[in-house]
């Protein structure tokens, strides 16, 4: 058991490091969860590391705050929106399979990945000019279709709000990401709501990889923050490949 615990929290400070950059902690943790405790419900194992990524988020979305400015009325609505929307894509998680979702996605993460490389400036420069209307408008549609999204599915849903500040409101990486993190801690947060009223988080194994997690997160923002836009671009890219493989296995090899 303690060998485990060492593995899932070896995991944990990983997808913490990953996901404070460009979202996508989950490809990491997640599987290494389901291999190293298949004596538990799929529902229990993802319940659990929901802790550990709400932590590692926090820490992340704390370091982003000290270094960014951020709309914080703006962001306050959008969490509200995506806690609600999250919990109930965890909602109809337990009642449909979201597998028919996966083919789709895998065309969307494709045509992602071959347009951040191609377009060299995705990423780099602000280049909409929304007023404060528009912009909250579209701010809360990322909220409310992404959050529900993390809700049902998950993988690469810090990478998807960042794709759509970028692609909807203009933001540069580093914003996008500072953004996202204040989302994901409330998708994560309604996950966690939902999972913890179900009674499916072990809190002995939880805890220990929460630790790890806010480590991870604290230690990928500074690094974010240090090196800037190019290099979150190419962290981002690296992740939406990882995020493609990883449905094109359960699409094709499941």
């Amino acid at each position: 058991m303690i060998l485990d615990l060492i593995f899932l929290c070896s995991a944990a400070f990983a997808a913490g490091f990953v996901d404070a950059v460009v979202g996508g902690g989950g490809l990491i943790q997640i599987p290494v969860a389901l291999i190293v405790l298949p004596q538990y419900p799929v529902a229990t194992v993802i319940g659990t590391t929901k802790i550990p990524s709400f932590c590692g988020t926090g820490m992340a979305a704390i370091q982003y705050a000290r270094n960014q400015e951020l709309n914080y009325r703006h962001l306050f609505l959008m969490m509200s929106v995506a806690f609600c929307s999250a919990c109930a894509g965890s909602k109809l998680l337990t009642l449909i399979s979201n597998d028919f979702m996966k083919p789709l996605l895998l065309i969307i993460l494709s045509a992602v990945a071959i347009y951040t490389y191609s377009k060299k400036n995705f990423g780099i420069h602000s280049e909409k000019d929304h007023s404060q209307k528009e912009q909250l408008i579209y701010a809360l549609f990322i909220s409310l279709f992404v959050g529900f999204y993390d809700g049902f599915i998950g993988p690469g849903a810090g990478s998807f709000f960042i794709l759509a500040f970028i692609t909807l409101l203009g933001f540069d990486f580093l914003r996008a990401s500072s953004n996202a993190k204040f989302l994901n801690l409330s998708t994560n947060l309604g996950s966690i709501t939902f999972f913890m009223l179900s009674g499916r988080i072990i809190y002995e194994i939880a805890l220990p990889m929460a630790a790890c997690n806010a480590l991870g997160g604290y230690l990928g923002a500074k690094l974010a923050i240090l090196r800037g836009n190019a290099f979150i671009r190419i962290f981002f890219l690296c992740v939406i490949v990882a995020t493609l493989l990883r449905f094109s296995y359960d699409v094709f090899f499941k």
